[in-house]
């Protein structure tokens, strides 16, 4: 078994490594956590293990929905990164967000409440924050490089960024078809998963999804992770109340406290308490043992053997 050392580094991400498997890669989920896209000194144990257990949890799910990048989370994965690392398939990755609301709040309420819009999308008047819409939006975003903000765009514009992507496909003639095909699929996923997790007595808000397409089959394919709690917002059910904004599952309690120390958001970002970082531990923990309906530990032991 090689060792992480011994692999080539493709990529270093805020949360993610991307090692070069050949004709497959080995992505690795670490502890860092980030806030308004700048990553913190310390990390919070057992995220990186949260973020792919609850990856696989709903890849293995949704294959009716969509396929997905998933080769194995045992074989080819290096000993320290199991539990934490899967090795996938290489897919060449849209340039577009594909980001699914359910409920109005983070920055789509912002938008909301300057233009009664959000993503071009005309909503009901008079919403209240974190209130659920009528039916799920797709509202997709740029791929901003690390260390800026990705941008918001509307359906038109994401036309246009899959415009090249598509040219290149058997399956997909235009940017508007592969678009609409990334929309069916992104709010099909979002409802899916919402359904489940209302019964855990968790409310999913909404989420962020990354698409890529096979280089052989042309065929579109769920990559990156899919609903954790740094993808999406969940928030227990239990004392929900529209018109403020839920405890949730996910780094706002991290953010909320960035907000607080009286940090300017940019580099370097200052060290987490060590009760933040057990509370966002907490966290992270309590989003997968409802939603799986396991404790984190089972999914160490399964990807240990």
């Amino acid at each position: 078994m090689s060792h992480l050392s011994d692999l080539p580094l493709l990529a270093r991400g805020k949360v993610r490594e991307i090692y070069d498997l050949g004709d497959r890669l080995l992505l690795v989920a670490s502890d860092r956590v980030s806030t308004y896209d700048v990553v913190h000194p310390n990390t919070v144990p057992g995220k990186g293990a949260v973020l792919t257990g609850l990856s696989a949890f709903w890849f293995d799910r949704t294959t009716h929905l969509v396929s997905n990048h998933v080769v194995s989370y045992t074989d080819g994965v290096p000993d320290e990164a199991r539990g934490r690392g899967v090795v996938v398939r290489k897919l060449d990755m849209l340039p577009i967000e594909a980001i699914v609301r359910g409920h109005i709040t983070g920055s789509g309420w912002k938008d909301y409440q300057q233009t009664g819009r959000v993503s071009g999308i005309e909503l009901p008047a008079a919403l209240q924050e974190s209130q659920q819409l009528p039916v799920p939006i797709f509202t997709p975003s740029t791929k901003a490089e690390q260390g800026l903000h990705d941008e918001a765009i509307d359906f038109a514009r994401s036309v246009e960024l899959l415009e090249p992507v598509a040219a290149g496909t058997d399956l997909f003639d235009s940017g508007e078809r592969l678009a609409t095909r990334v929309r069916e699929v992104s709010v099909a996923l979002y409802e899916f998963a919402r359904d489940h997790a209302r019964e855990r007595g968790v409310i999913l808000a909404d989420t962020k999804f990354e698409f890529g397409l096979d280089p052989t089959t042309g065929e579109l394919v769920l990559g990156d992770e899919a609903l954790t709690p740094d993808s999406s917002r969940y928030w227990p059910a239990d004392g929900f109340e529209v018109g403020s904004t839920p405890p949730s599952f996910d780094k706002q309690f991290v953010r909320d406290w960035a907000v607080s120390s009286g940090w300017d958001k940019t580099p370097p970002a200052p060290e987490i308490p060590a009760d933040v970082v057990a509370g966002t531990q907490n966290r992270y923990e309590e989003a997968y043992e409802r939603i799986t309906g396991e404790p984190l530990s089972a999914w160490l032991e399964r990807t240990s053997a």
